[in-house]
C-alpha cells in the first residue's frame, strides 16, 4: 500500500481546490469523498471542503485506508433496553451514539450494537439501517423503537407516517417561547448557506411541531415538544426559528457553555403490531439540566 501523502499549502486557498490542484490524478468527487470520510487532515484535524488553508499549512491524506461506506460490524456493548418481545424492542439511546452507520462515523452506532444483540432485525429502508423505524440525532437521548421483523417495520412506519404514533421530547431552550402553547409550522430542507445544516426554507418538506411550556427559569425555558412530522433536526430547527434554540446546540445557535444538547425523547406511544396501544416513559440523563426535578410524566399531559 502507498504511504500517507503529506502536502504543504503554497498559498491561501480552499481545501478542496488545493487538493484538486495538487492531486490531479484523482477526481474531484473522489477527493470530496475522502474529505467527507475524514481521511484528509489539516494540521491534524479533519476539515470541511470549504476550509480556507493558509500558506504553509500541513495537509495529510490517506487515500488507501479503505473503510466500508457503512460499517455493519456487530459490536458487543451494553444497551439500555426498556422493552423487548419477538416483534420489537424499545431502547433508551445514550448521548453520543449515532442511530445508524455513516461514512464519516468512526465509533459504533446503535445499529452495530443491535446486530450483536439481536438474532434478527427488519430489513429497514436501507441495508445500513436494519431495524431502524425512526432515528434520533447522535447527541439526542431517549426512546427509540426498533423492529425485529419486516411486518412489524411496515406497521410501525405506517403509524409514524399516519401520525398515530406519539413521540414527545423534553428540551431546555434559550429564552422564552412567545406563548404557553403553540404549533410551529415551517417546511424544512437543507440550509442553502450551509449544506451541513437544516433550515426552514420554502422548498423544504412540510413539518409541524407542537410546543408547550413546562417550566420557566431565568433566561431559559423547559418545553415539551410533540412531533407531527419527522424531518431531520426538526425540533432543533423549529425552536431555533422561534428565537429559542435548544441549549447546548452549537449548530443552531444555542448557548453551550460546556452543556451537552438538552434534548431528550422522553415519551413514546404506539400500537403494537400484535396487540393494543403501548406507552413508555424515560427520565432524562444525569447531564440534563435540573434532571432530578424534571418529571417525564409531564409529557403525558
Amino acid at each position: 500500500m502507498a504511504a500517507e501523502i503529506v502536502l504543504r499549502a503554497d498559498r491561501p486557498e480552499r481545501l478542496d481546490r488545493f487538493l484538486a490542484r495538487a492531486l490531479p490524478e484523482h477526481s474531484r468527487s473522489r477527493l470530496a469523498e475522502w474529505i467527507e470520510q475524514g481521511r484528509v487532515l489539516v494540521e491534524g484535524a479533519p476539515r470541511k471542503p470549504s476550509f480556507r488553508l493558509a500558506e504553509g499549512m500541513e495537509v495529510r491524506l490517506d487515500p488507501l485506508e479503505e473503510r466500508p461506506a457503512h460499517d455493519l460490524t456487530p459490536v458487543d456493548r451494553p444497551l439500555d433496553v426498556v422493552y423487548e418481545d419477538d416483534s420489537l424492542l424499545v431502547v433508551n439511546k445514550p448521548r453520543g451514539m449515532a442511530t445508524h452507520p455513516a461514512p464519516s462515523l468512526r465509533e459504533p452506532s446503535l445499529v452495530n450494537v443491535l446486530l450483536a444483540r439481536c438474532a434478527s432485525l427488519s430489513g429497514g429502508t436501507a441495508p445500513y439501517r436494519p431495524g431502524i423505524v425512526h432515528r434520533l440525532d447522535k447527541d439526542t437521548t431517549g426512546l427509540l423503537v426498533v423492529a425485529k421483523t419486516d411486518r412489524c417495520h411496515r406497521i410501525l412506519a405506517d403509524q409514524i407516517a399516519d401520525k398515530t404514533a406519539e413521540r414527545r421530547y423534553l428540551a431546555w431552550v434559550q429564552g422564552e417561547p412567545p406563548r404557553e402553547s403553540l404549533r410551529v409550522e415551517g417546511p424544512i430542507g437543507r440550509d442553502p448557506r450551509n449544506r451541513t445544516r437544516m433550515a426552514v426554507v420554502p422548498t423544504g418538506k412540510p413539518a409541524a411541531t407542537h410546543v408547550r411550556v413546562l417550566l420557566r427559569q431565568e433566561g431559559r425555558t423547559l418545553v415539551a415538544c410533540r412531533l407531527e412530522t419527522g424531518r431531520t433536526h426538526q425540533i432543533r430547527v423549529h425552536l431555533a426559528s422561534l428565537g429559542c434554540p435548544v441549549l447546548g446546540d452549537a449548530v443552531y445557535g444555542g448557548r453551550s457553555a460546556g452543556l451537552p444538547l438538552q434534548l431528550h425523547a422522553g415519551f413514546l406511544g404506539l400500537r403494537h403490531p400484535e396487540g393494543g396501544w403501548m406507552e413508555w416513559l424515560c427520565p432524562p440523563p444525569a447531564d440534563f439540566l435540573c434532571c432530578e426535578s424534571v418529571k417525564p410524566d409531564w409529557l403525558t399531559e
